[in-house]
């Protein structure tokens, strides 16, 4: 790719930017969300036309029009969301866009064997092609993408943050995968804000900054400060900020807690000021615990008490109460992807602005400009739709709603996942300023280096239960894991 451009209306997102790659390796492209690498990979894959720039595919010039025409050249893209049809079987996914026929008639024979060959290369040979895809967990999905480009004759296969919601195992059967890819020659693109995953898999690296190339290189002779640095564009000395704060008085008491499915018999004290953070494997019922606490999950006993008072067990009850919940599905349940950032910022508290049925909009401007502002929100107006800001400026405006609301319990589920190192950064230092206000905050987070950085407490979650809890500074990464491992498996 060299000197590729792309705008849309006045917003410059790629500005002659160049990369190359080859087969049999695997490339990080590396960047802060809004960086310009998704518009970079989708002209790749002939979603976006280049507006100026040209693009050569094994030494001959190509420039598809549009993603069918991509695939037929052998550039396959698995975005971060992937793109399954739940209902139908595996072997339907695989082959979909790409069905063997004759006259018109499926030959299911060729087929079958066709998706066969693609399994047993990425190790599931045991995978049986019949089964449907909505009963698979995601990893056993992602292989199934990935299988789908290997039918096509992908030469060159894009991942675009593969791992945000893989469990660790998941993850290493992943990188298995990939490594086989390279082997077979496959030139690999990969995307992702983890830096410890990157030096895993690749052995070179591209950084963009602003929709422009701030540098590339060997990740062998480049330090991770040298890589945040070309990311943000400037020195980042701390990658967990903390803020100086105190804990006061309990403020949520959590006693016997048990939900439909999980939590079971959970018990836990969380004090004004206190960053409670929550590990465990997938599964073990972090979530299920947030949505009960907010009262979206049905609760079969316990109580909960918020400065000695049991609010009903109710979204809109807990919210007047002062929870406020960050959800780990940010697309799907967390943001109103059609909706402005201003109607989603003000979404659970919208009354406040509300005179006869009418809104007041200036006094709402008024307050979005402020969120907006404090929280280095970027984007053009705010009656921009939220669906058109990078994830990590979404997931700013889902924490923007509960302060905006005023929240005192704040439950964050996964909320640096799928950022940038800059932004997460931002993330946990106003997480810190939270609790230097009093606020209480649950962090469920999968990534433990920042539990341990940035929370008071941490707690091991298995199966339901909260097996363990400490100050922070008494785990290391190696204990919460054998806390978490050892509890699953004993049940």
């Amino acid at each position: 790719m060299d000197s590729i451009a792309k705008r849309f209306g006045a917003t410059h997102a790629l500005k002659n930017v160049s990369l190359d790659t080859f087969g049999g390796e695997t490339l990080a492209l590396i960047g802060e969300n809004g960086a310009g690498k998704s518009t970079l990979m989708k002209v790749l894959s002939g979603a976006h036309a280049p507006d100026s720039g040209s693009l050569m595919l094994n030494g001959r010039p190509y420039r598809p029009l549009k993603p069918i025409d991509a695939r037929r050249a052998g550039v396959a893209m698995i975005y971060q969301e992937l793109n399954l049809a739940r209902d139908l079987s595996i072997e339907d996914n695989i082959m979909l866009g790409c069905e063997r026929n004759h006259f018109g008639f499926v030959q299911a024979g060729l087929q079958r064997e066709k998706v066969r060959e693609a399994l047993s290369l990425l190790g599931h040979a045991d995978l049986n092609p019949q089964r449907r895809v909505g009963s698979l967990s995601i990893g056993m999905q992602q292989v199934v993408e990935i299988a789908r480009a290997i039918v096509s004759n992908a030469r060159v296969m894009i991942f675009d943050e593969p791992t945000s919601s893989l469990s660790k195992q998941d993850v290493q059967h992943l990188f298995a995968i990939i490594r086989r890819l390279q082997e077979q020659g496959l030139a690999i693109i990969y995307i992702s804000h983890f830096l410890e995953e990157i030096r895993e898999i690749a052995s070179r690296y591209v950084v963009l900054r602003d929709g422009q190339t701030a540098g590339s290189g060997s990740l062998a002779g480049t330090s991770d400060e040298q890589i945040v640095s070309l990311m943000v564009g400037r020195s980042v000395a701390n990658l967990f900020p903390t803020v100086p704060h105190s804990m006061g008085d309990v403020a949520l008491s959590i006693d016997h807690l048990t939900g439909a499915k999980m939590p079971s018999d959970l018990r836990l004290q969380l004090r004004k000021g206190e960053i409670f953070g929550l590990f465990g494997l997938i599964g073990a019922g972090r979530t299920e615990t947030l949505r009960c606490l907010f009262g979206l999950d049905r609760v079969r006993r316990g109580s909960v008490q918020l400065n000695g008072r049991t609010p009903p067990y109710r979204p809109r009850a807990r919210i007047a109460a002062g929870f406020g919940l960050v959800s780990e599905d940010r697309k799907g349940e967390g943001l109103a992807q059609k909706l402005s950032i201003a109607d989603n910022m003000t979404l659970s508290a919208i009354h406040r602005y509300s005179v006869g049925g009418l809104l007041k909009l200036s006094s709402r401007r008024v307050a979005v400009d402020t969120w907006m502002k404090r929280l280095s929100i970027k984007a053009r107006h705010p009656e921009q739709p939220i669906g058109q800001l990078s994830g990590g400026n979404q997931q700013k405006v889902a924490i923007a709603r509960v302060l905006h609301q005023d929240a005192s319990i704040l439950l964050l589920d996964e909320p640096t996942r799928g950022i940038d190192v800059g932004t997460k950064a931002e993330i946990y230092r106003l997480i810190g300023e939270l609790a230097a206000e009093g606020k209480s905050i649950i962090f469920v987070s999968s990534y433990l280096p920042e539990l341990l950085a940035v929370c008071d407490t941490v707690g091991v979650m298995a199966r339901g239960k909260l097996r363990e809890a400490r100050k922070a500074r008494d785990w290391t990464e190696n204990e919460v894991l054998s806390v978490a491992i050892a509890s699953e498996n004993d049940g």
